[in-house]
């Protein structure tokens, strides 16, 4: 029990606790040395072989010889692990790994303060109650320190939007080779011609998941990327590494903010066509069942009828400016005080009007969804502290952000920043000079509806995290390891109870019900005959007398009385002998109300 415990100690920690394991190690082997003496000395007394104390010291030597040599192989073995010769064989598989806890703890209760596994940006992304600034150093971002822009680093997009939490449709995943175009073929390809061009590159600090960042459009990369979207038209969901481990060099484009045709301003955003592709429609204006209550639609209705124009821009804007009135809404880290278990997000932030980035994010998106604007819901980081001399851009986890992109048509994604509390701002747009727009209408869906049915899930409860981002819990892997000790125990029970397969004798029989009561305390004492022994030990377990008995009689008979046994009372010893080393166990709790041996 002990082992499993200081094992699990170590997963949970980075503190250095091989010393630890190696006393530990030495401990157990010498007791487990020193009890096997014990169990052949008491042997040689019963048996009168000869005398016990000559073969303790063969047993100690040989034992000492034994341990040093296994520790010294053992602490051999830990050394060459630790330079990692097999490292590249494991590219990739933590991804793997985060998104399968990820995907089995929306099953599974949470209640408490749990601590976070790491920063990830995953598939799945449940809104938890806490949100804590770690100030470790995430990633080192070098660009071109004559580029003064502010960009929002984006690592992951989510369609989905469920009571509790965001996840991504079905994805497709295609691997670019190095230097190719990254979205060739999909709908999420822009011409880059008019738009802003940057090339930087991204050295992973304490942030060394797979998940690649970029600003808006990445268009290529120096390595080979796996790119996952979804729907058949092809939108960006995330953007992972096929492999590599250090820095790596991404380049994008952005648009360019200004008056000039084909620049982005308020004048172009607000005379787009509100008539949107039915794909867009199918993943970004699903709306789950639940997710707006009374408060949410009370906001929604204030939005609506506050905003400039009914034009999605004006919609936006509205929702950024309200979401934003430290009058109406606060920017608090740790709301575990609030009673969300039957609300949604929404809900939530509507009713309470507390939270942080995953509470202004989600309710900007259900609104705008709500009122027919495909918008979908960004995680990744702020902009960081840059060196404007050499451009050198530091990320802390801190800095990890949830916000919102909203889909123009002829446009593509414009990114809007909900979060209140002075949390960093997108930089506004021009104004644009005066354009002819189109009469606001109705899109050409039937109005918002649920695209998607809401898994079953529970409030994810206060949840800890690394940095202002959704960092999953330990839940999933204590359920996983729990779940693997029991399967270990299991079998070992089963083997345990099935006893010895091979041939087995009286003296065998005796001798393991002896060892196993000698390690509980109920030991035969020097004195005690067996069937002395036997009886003592039946009023402690009246339940296993008839054992004790077969085994206790077929012991003297063989012993003393030389008797042979046939094959029919050999079977009886053997399965009273499997019982017993099931039924013997029960002397554990036994420790306190055990019979005195008798004295003569």
């Amino acid at each position: 029990m002990w082992a499993v415990v200081l094992v699990g100690n170590m997963a949970l920690t980075f503190n250095d606790e091989l010393p630890f394991l190696v006393m530990y190690s030495l401990a157990s082997l010498f007791l487990l040395i020193r009890t096997h003496v014990f169990d052949e000395q008491s042997e040689w007394m019963r048996r009168r072989i000869g005398d016990p104390a000559s073969i303790a010291s063969v047993y100690l030597r040989g034992g000492t010889v034994f341990i040093a040599a296994s520790v010294a192989a053992a602490i051999m073995l830990t050394q060459a692990a630790a330079s990692a010769p097999l490292a590249g064989a494991w590219g990739g598989v933590e991804d793997s790994l985060l998104t399968l806890s990820r995907s089995v703890s929306r099953f599974l209760p949470t209640g408490g303060s749990t601590r976070g596994i790491g920063l990830t940006f995953g598939p799945n992304s449940a809104v938890g109650q806490q949100w804590s600034t770690d100030q470790g150093l995430a990633v080192t971002i070098d660009r071109s320190p004559t580029d003064k822009e502010q960009y929002y680093w984006r690592a992951v997009t989510y369609d989905r939007i469920e009571l509790r939490s965001w996840s991504q449709s079905e994805t497709t995943t295609v691997i670019r080779p190095p230097g190719s175009s990254i979205f060739d073929g999909l709908k999420d390809d822009v011409a880059a011609d008019s738009l802003h061009s940057l090339t930087f590159t991204v050295t992973p600090g304490e942030f060394r998941l797979g998940t690649m960042l970029s600003p808006q459009t990445p268009i290529k990369a120096d390595e080979s990327v796996r790119l996952s979207y979804v729907g058949a038209d092809g939108y960006f969901a995330t953007m992972d590494r096929d492999g590599g481990s250090g820095p790596y060099t991404i380049t994008a484009v952005v648009p360019v903010r200004g008056n000039d045709p084909g620049q982005l301003n308020e004048a172009a955003l607000r005379a787009t066509d509100t008539t949107y592709p039915d794909e867009i429609q199918a993943l970004y204006l699903g709306v789950a069942p639940g997710s707006l209550g009374p408060n949410a639609l009370k906001l929604m209705a204030k939005i609506r009828a506050e905003a400039r124009s009914a034009a999605p821009y004006d919609l936006a804007v509205q929702a950024v400016k309200e979401l934003q009135d430290p009058a109406a809404f606060t920017y608090d880290l740790d709301i575990r005080d609030l009673n969300c278990s039957t609300l949604s997000t929404v809900e939530c932030f509507a009713t309470y009007k507390r939270g942080f980035c995953q509470y202004y994010a989600a309710t900007m998106a259900v609104i705008m969804r709500q009122m027919g604007v495909p918008t979908r819901i960004d995680q990744g980081f702020l902009p960081g502290t840059r060196d404007a001399s050499t451009g050198t851009e530091r990320i802390q986890f801190s800095g990890a952000h949830a916000w919102v992109e909203v889909y123009f048509t002829g446009l593509g994604w414009v990114p809007f920043n909900p979060t209140g509390g002075g949390v960093a701002q997108l930089a506004p747009l021009p104004s644009g000079p005066p354009v002819a727009s189109h009469a606001p209408q109705a899109s050409t869906s039937a109005g918002p509806r649920a695209s998607f049915v809401p898994r079953g899930e529970r409030d994810t409860g206060p949840s800890g995290s690394v940095g202002p981002t959704d960092r999953g819990s330990l839940g999933p892997l204590v359920v996983v390891g729990l779940l693997l000790v029991l399967m270990v125990g299991a079998v070992a029970f089963i083997v345990w109870q099935r006893g010895p397969r091979g041939p087995t004798t009286p003296d065998g029989a005796y001798g393991m019900v002896t060892r196993l009561a000698s390690r509980f305390g109920f030991g035969p004492g020097p004195t005690q005959t067996v069937y002395e022994f036997a009886g003592s030990l039946g009023e402690v377990l009246p339940g296993s007398r008839p054992e004790l008995e077969i085994v206790a009689r077929a012991k003297v008979e063989s012993t003393y009385g030389r008797a042979i046994m046939g094959d029919e009372r050999v079977a009886a010893v053997l399965a009273a002998q499997r019982r017993l080393r099931v039924s013997l166990l029960r002397l554990l709790f036994h420790r306190r109300d055990r019979p005195r041996r008798p004295r003569r």
